[in-house]
């Protein structure tokens, strides 16, 4: 089981309803589609703090990563990532992702 979560660049929206509609439009343009575009560099930077907490999924030897998936870079496109992570390890990351989102 992994939990998601998903990550964008911009003003935060008036409500939860509008949030819901900005993500449902990111993520049919930059996640849902056989394009593929590179993410913004404030996402890069963004999965770059992720990466200086926990390696990648990739270069994980010792099973320590919460990523569920690897490369987290290439779950990033545009001004969003939506990226999953382990269950066992989804309170302690969703927190720090979202301080660092801050």
């Amino acid at each position: 089981m992994s939990y998601d979560l998903a990550v964008r660049q911009g003003e935060e929206p008036a409500d939860n309803a509008i949030a819901g509609e900005v993500f449902a439009q990111l993520y049919d343009r930059y996640i849902d589609t056989d394009e593929a575009v590179p993410p913004s560099p404030r996402i890069s930077e963004y999965v770059a703090g992720l990466l200086a907490r926990w390696v990648d999924l990739t270069e994980d030897e010792e099973d320590t990563s919460p990523w569920s998936t690897g490369p987290l870079s290439g779950e990033a496109a545009g001004p969003l990532i939506y990226f999953p992570m382990r269950y066992s390890m989804a309170e302690e990351a969703s927190a720090y992702a979202a301080e660092l989102a801050a």
